[in-house]
């Protein structure tokens, strides 16, 4: 628990992850907080210099309280294969009494019912929050949480073929309907600059200001981006960076709806490929559940995050395909 109005200690769960290490780099960065990645016994991850390491076992409850007792802050980035194991650093970061817990959040907006419902992985995401309520009940709501809602992260999703319906080796692009429905997104660097400015705030409002303080986001979803895009954008920024014409490229249209009930239908019998599209789609639908920054607004400005340039981080998704196919 602090005891001043700032936060100092800060774990991190994935520190060395290659789409969360930005976070833990800015993190260090700022200077304003001491690091510390939380790791498998034994896990060969490389980690950021500066980070303390603290090994725990999963499967031993007392092993995460004793890594996490005296941290201000808990960052937990799991990939969807070992989401699982939030529970139980949520427990353990109730138990120990960490203030502040930021679940894995990272992604569409969580806090739309709809999208949810039709993207049911979704569900996992959106139960760390009631998992962090219930477990902090347990102690008198000594810890809160906040949610960091960012859209997909542009760079990887781009370095797919599934997530923005375009393959960059590939040469094909899958618009869905006209491809004009925008969403927000956002790139690593960004997120991890607002994780950082975010638990870089008072926690308590200084100076009569009570918009920035950690308090005012107390057990909230908070959004944050770098973009809002739609697929045409995205595809022209393609064809700025890489010089291509429209011509070089294979392009077709599809009704975002159709693409997500034939993922459906193809659930039934294993087609986890058509189901993967069906999910892509489902946050094109032109219901702007895919487009957090026009429905809830974002914290960007409150958090002195920069504007950033598409076409610069179309090319890094770039080059990151180019490596591969070397």
């Amino acid at each position: 628990m602090p005891t001043s109005n700032c936060i100092k200690n800060v774990a991190v769960v994935g520190a060395g992850g290659n789409s969360e290490r930005p976070i833990t780099d800015e993190l260090l960065g700022s200077g304003k907080f001491r690091v510390t990645a939380i790791t498998r016994t034994k896990s060969t991850s490389k980690l950021p210099q500066g980070v303390t390491v603290a090994e725990v076992d999963y499967d031993n409850h007392a092993s995460l309280v004793h890594a996490l007792q005296s941290q201000d802050a808990l960052v937990i980035t799991l990939s969807g294969y070992t989401l699982d194991q939030q529970s139980k650093l949520i427990e353990a970061a109730a138990e120990a009494r960490v203030s502040w817990i930021l679940p894995n959040g990272w992604g569409p907006d969580i806090a739309d019912e709809s999208l949810v419902k039709d993207v049911f992985p979704f569900q996992k995401i959106a139960n760390g929050i009631q998992e962090c309520k219930t477990e902090f009940a347990k102690y008198d709501d000594r810890s809160a949480f906040i949610s960091v809602c960012t859209g997909r992260w542009y760079e990887y999703s781009l370095t797919t073929s599934m997530a923005f319906g375009i393959d960059l080796k590939e040469k094909k692009a899958n618009f869905y309907d006209n491809g004009e429905t925008k969403i927000s997104v956002s790139t690593f660097a960004q997120v991890g600059r607002g994780v950082a400015a975010l638990l870089g705030l008072p926690i308590k409002p200084e100076g009569g200001d009570t918009e920035r303080c950690l308090e005012k986001f107390r057990n909230a979803t908070v959004y944050i981006n770098s973009f809002t895009v739609s697929q045409r954008d995205i595809f022209e920024s393609i064809l700025r960076v890489t010089g291509d014409k429209e011509s070089h490229w294979t392009t077709e249209s599809e009704s975002a709806k159709e693409i997500y009930r034939n993922g459906m239908e193809g659930m039934k019998n294993g087609n986890m490929k058509a189901v993967m599209r069906g999910f892509s789609a489902r946050v094109f639908y032109p219901d702007g559940s895919g487009n957090f920054e026009s429905q809830r607004g974002t914290l960007n400005a409150t958090l002195n995050l920069p504007k950033e340039d598409l076409d610069q981080a179309t090319d890094a998704a770039v080059k990151a395909v180019r490596r591969e196919s070397e």
